[in-house]
């Protein structure tokens, strides 16, 4: 059996569009907020100080840009060569970490797969759209899922197909509504989880030491602003000559 409804391609999206936004407000409620130790925000923001410094030299004296990178990669007091813990952690050691990946796989997977599991089974055989272009024969098991005809034209789109273009198609819709960064996005979860972002570990500050350490002992000061008073009143002299020729 194969029925075109078009108020189907309709209420797919509208179903999935409110499911989105429901998913957005519960994951904000059910996210727990994450514990920073003060050692970490300092030496995070310790990096960018060096850093700034790098990229900066030049507008401070040499004594002044010595002074700063003593400061940061002095052998015995240097920041960035005292030692640090190495960061570990463990989905087993830490239970905050095991129950926002359930919390997350709950408000995610669980609505996708009764709402994927309910289209299936009340609007199987249905054919919701057709797209506005002709296409080939194997473009037919990625748009008409749960549809075995092999004389249909590829154009058409089934109930399943289309529902599972709208969890991957809405990002834009959610961006605009709910904003950039939002729980809603199906597809961006999806990628976390299987690229492992969703089970990134915290960087290593040894590594990051190590690397600014380096790169502050390599920097080459050379001090633009030599001689700065002396271009600034040759500047003046010709600007006020150019204006009153007669004061010369």
């Amino acid at each position: 059996m194969c029925t075109a409804n078009a108020n189907l391609y309709w209420n797919i999206g509208k179903v999935w569009l409110i499911v989105g936004i429901v998913r957005h407000y519960i994951s904000i409620l059910l996210t727990s907020q994450k514990k920073v130790e003060i050692l970490q925000v300092q030496d995070s923001q310790v990096i960018i100080r060096a850093r700034v410094l790098r990229e900066n030299a030049k507008y401070i004296p040499r004594n002044s840009f010595i002074m700063r990178r003593q400061f940061f990669n002095n052998e015995e007091t240097g920041y960035l060569t005292q030692k640090r813990a190495p960061v570990s952690q463990n989905l087993m050691t830490d239970p905050t970490m095991m129950t926002d990946m359930l919390k997350g796989n709950v408000t995610n997977v669980l609505p996708m797969i009764v709402i994927g599991g309910w289209i299936n089974w009340m609007f199987s055989g249905f054919l919701t759209t057709k797209v506005p272009f002709p296409l080939t024969l194997r473009f037919k098991p990625m748009l008409q899922r749960g549809i075995e005809l092999a004389h249909l034209d590829a154009s058409w789109v089934s109930s399943a197909s289309w529902y599972f273009l709208n969890v991957f198609g809405l990002r834009s819709i959610y961006a605009l509504v709910l904003g950039e960064n939002n729980a809603a996005d199906q597809g961006r979860h999806i990628q976390d989880q299987v690229s492992g972002a969703a089970m990134a570990m915290p960087p290593d500050p040894k590594v990051a030491f190590k690397a600014e350490w380096e790169a502050l002992e390599i920097t080459n000061h050379q001090w633009q602003l030599q001689d700065v008073e002396n271009e600034i009143l040759d500047q003046w002299r010709e600007k006020s000559w150019l204006q009153n020729p007669n004061l010369s």
